[in-house]
């Protein structure tokens, strides 16, 4: 299947239209390398969502826990969203290297997860939708050292092996619905992997999302 253009308020009604996936919200994961265009893309979508709320990994991650974070994830977002509840979620600050405040979440009809990982295994039944930005590891990190600079050279030199690591322990592409790449106009989309199968459980059959343990 060929990528198409896919204009972005069109597609936010249809991810509005998805069966809640964690408590009244629909998660909607947006995973890739790092540098491959997830914040943009995901505050573009945000956006065209009305202003949906939007998660960034690189606030609940740490330079001690780049992908150890799920039980935080878990205790802090998932458990007060299912509950129709804000979250609040401490957040990292990468340049003080320590935690150093907290943000709330509040519990949209859609809400935004980006970052690297967010279609891990953990969170996956959490989701409504996991797209993948589709750009080569080596493209995506070329453009990721060079907007962070020389400042964060020792930090990129850690992260690669460490990302390598988690994506072929824990892949998130094989299951991303949809794969989302840049183009001159905006973007462009395509069935991904995991198909049409938006929901991890049988709506027709009246399976609701797993509890959030």
């Amino acid at each position: 299947m060929s990528y198409q253009r896919v204009p972005l308020a069109p597609y936010a009604d249809r991810l509005r239209r998805l069966p809640p996936s964690v408590g009244p919200v629909r998660l909607v994961g947006i995973d890739g390398h790092a540098g491959s265009g997830k914040s943009t893309f995901a505050t573009r979508l945000a956006e065209a969502l009305g202003g949906a709320p939007v998660l960034r990994l690189d606030d609940i991650a740490s330079h001690d826990a780049l992908f150890a974070w799920t039980d935080r994830l878990r205790t802090q977002v998932l458990a007060p969203l299912a509950q129709g509840e804000s979250a609040r979620y401490e957040t990292y600050d990468w340049h003080a290297r320590g935690f150093d405040g907290v943000r709330q979440l509040p519990p949209a009809d859609v809400v935004l997860v980006e970052g690297v990982g967010a279609g891990r295994r953990a969170l996956r039944p959490h989701l409504a939708r996991l797209l993948w930005m589709e750009l080569a590891p080596e493209a995506s990190w070329a453009r990721g050292r060079a907007r962070d600079g020389a400042a964060q050279e020792a930090f990129w030199d850690g992260w690669i092996p460490a990302e390598r690591k988690h994506f072929t322990e824990d892949p998130s592409r094989p299951f991303a619905e949809e794969l989302v790449r840049e183009c001159p106009e905006g973007y462009e989309m395509r069935e991904g992997p995991g198909g049409t199968r938006s929901a991890r459980w049988n709506v027709t059959q009246g399976e609701g999302p797993p509890a959030v343990r």
